[in-house]
């Protein structure tokens, strides 16, 4: 069945009080509205995006999908008829950008209630514990009879406990006809999508609803309610990854990305943080309180604690990355291990490989990134500055303390750093004329006293 997704994103988002377009706004490392369109991907065969003007950004990530703008903001009505000619032939459901949390089953469910043939619109609706300014959907016999927003609702039908969610399907020249014939009349002179359920009620049409849980229903309008939705969502991606057989000591305390993979036995260790495009292999152990983000992390290795693998990084099998460590664009070879305060960044690290304590790669100059080569069981000594662009060959051994500025031939020992001079008895001098010098400042100050 060729069923078609608007969903409407063109709102501005006030409450928000951000320049940001609401749907721009990150949930679990995704904008909201990239949450809707992945979730709609799965049941539609076509969506279409309407937004607003100079919103380009927008535009970008509804690609490749059809993006409609609406020019002038009249109202959900009004953007949804932007969106009619383009609507094509079989189902079509109305969404709003601003709902991410929808399951596809839900959406899926939907448009089942609406191939049963009995009603000519169908809609999701909730029954939220605080129904607060939600529209009312108003029913009798079984069937929906109206919607009233609340900023027209009577006392009575607010006291209604049924709300609308906001997702109506229809067959195409249906929904498009009810859209064509909407007027104004309400008390913000906007065109309601809301008022198609009158239309369709006028026509003798009969209009279904089907419930769904708050969860999965309620909008963002606000920085509380998107707090609100994030955690909605990680528990979500929680409960997923633990029936996946990851492990988590501390499950409240582990934060997913929506596109964070991990693979069956890895162990997650309390307060790690996964950024967007994270992928973990079996095995791998990520240890309390380190962040990753754009990173692969091959079997059996081991993060952290208090590390940090930033985009571009590549840990293969076995690797060790121990604490306060951030690597950037580096792949760390086979069964390589930097264990301790150490930054290496763009570099290329070779099986086996030992990178000792305090070392650092140096890859920028102010203008440009360099990388770093280091070969196969090479030992790089504690408090090395690697300034690259550098290469230390296969084996070889740089010196604690060393500025590596020139290549290292494989098995050679490089010693970068001046040589000790040691002094007897200077520093019992020191410290005498050290004593000396405070003795005479304090009788000066005394005599000025």
């Amino acid at each position: 069945m060729s069923a078609t997704a608007v969903i409407l994103a063109a709102g501005l988002g006030t409450r928000m009080k951000s320049a940001r377009p609401k749907a721009l706004h990150p949930l679990a490392g995704r904008p909201i509205l990239g949450h809707l369109i992945a979730t709609c991907e799965t049941v539609f065969s076509r969506l279409i995006i309407v937004i607003g003007p100079e919103m380009e950004a927008l535009a970008d990530l509804a690609a490749p999908h059809q993006v409609v703008i609406q020019q002038e903001r009249r109202g959900t009505g009004h953007a949804a008829l932007m969106a009619a000619p383009a609507f094509g032939e079989g189902e079509v459901a109305v969404l709003y950008a601003d709902n991410p949390l929808i399951e596809s089953a839900t959406l899926a469910r939907l448009l089942a209630r609406r191939s049963q043939g009995d009603a000519a619109l169908a809609l999701l609706a909730m029954r939220p514990a605080d129904p607060g300014q939600y529209g009312r959907v108003i029913t009798a016999a079984g069937y929906v009879r109206r919607i009233v927003e609340w900023a027209d609702a009577t006392q009575a039908e607010r006291a209604e406990p049924l709300c609308n969610a906001g997702v109506f399907a229809a067959a195409a020249d249906d929904l498009r006809r009810w859209l064509e014939s909407l007027t104004p009349n309400n008390a913000k002179d906007e065109f309601y999508l809301t008022d198609i359920v009158a239309r369709a009620v006028a026509e003798g049409q009969r209009v279904a609803a089907i419930e769904a849980p708050e969860t999965e229903c309620r909008g963002i309008n606000s920085r509380a309610e998107l707090a609100g939705a994030e955690a909605t969502i990680q528990a979500r991606l929680r409960v997923a990854a633990l029936a996946a057989g990851v492990t988590m000591v501390a499950p409240e305390t582990v934060f997913l990305a929506a596109d964070t993979e991990l693979a069956p036995d890895v162990t997650l260790g309390p307060n790690v943080v996964f950024g967007p495009g994270v992928r973990v292999a079996a095995g791998a152990e990520i240890r309390a309180f380190s962040h990753l983000e754009g990173c692969t992390v091959g079997e059996d290795a081991i993060i952290g604690p208090f590390a940090r693998l930033r985009p571009g990084t590549v840990i293969a099998t076995r690797a060790h990355v121990g604490n306060f460590v951030e690597l950037k664009a580096v792949h760390l070879g086979p069964g390589a291990k930097a264990n301790h305060l150490t930054y290496l960044g763009d570099a290329e690290i070779g099986a086996g490989a030992n990178i000792g304590a305090g070392t650092i790669t140096c890859n920028y100059d102010g203008m440009n990134k360099h990388r770093t080569v280091i070969g196969e069981g090479a030992f790089i000594g504690s408090d090395t500055a690697l300034v690259a662009p550098v290469t230390v060959g296969a084996g070889a051994i740089t010196a604690a303390g060393s500025v590596i500025t020139d290549d290292v031939a494989p098995d050679a020992l490089a010693i970068a750093r001046g040589r000790q001079v040691n002094k007897p008895g200077r520093a019992r001098q020191l410290r005498d004329q050290g004593r000396g010098r405070k003795q005479n400042a304090q009788k000066q100050n005394g005599e000025r006293g």
